[in-house]
């Protein structure tokens, strides 16, 4: 079974950085996209980014220029590196793996960030 442990999280002010990280218990090449996701309260479970197996990174409008997904695949971890750090960025990240031609998808257990202004 696959495993995905997120760590990272804990209070930042606003403008500050955190980087997060998401450690799998199989190679992250054997999947196509690893993700994060986010869940602030009462809100549905939106994307953050993307990187795909070739390397391809898509980001979402609202941290466009402010957050970087990357990924070590000696360490089989995958990253996001979170700066100018807004209140509006508290959410609950997952980090999400998925395979084209399987229906099923993987999560973490998730990490909590909070930002204070």
């Amino acid at each position: 079974q696959v495993q995905l442990v997120e760590s990272g999280g804990g209070l930042v002010q606003a403008g500050g950085s955190r980087r997060l990280s998401c450690a799998t218990s199989e190679s992250i090449v054997s999947f196509n996209t690893m993700a994060w996701y986010r869940q602030a309260p009462g809100k549905q479970r939106e994307l953050v980014a993307i990187i795909a197996s070739g390397g391809s990174t898509t980001y979402a409008d609202s941290v466009k220029g402010r957050f970087t997904i990357s990924r070590d695949n000696i360490k089989n971890t995958v990253y996001l590196q979170m700066n100018s750090l807004k209140p509006e960025d508290t959410a609950i990240y997952y980090c999400n793996a998925a395979r084209l031609g399987s229906i099923r998808l993987y999560w973490g257990q998730g990490t909590q960030v909070t930002v204070s202004s």
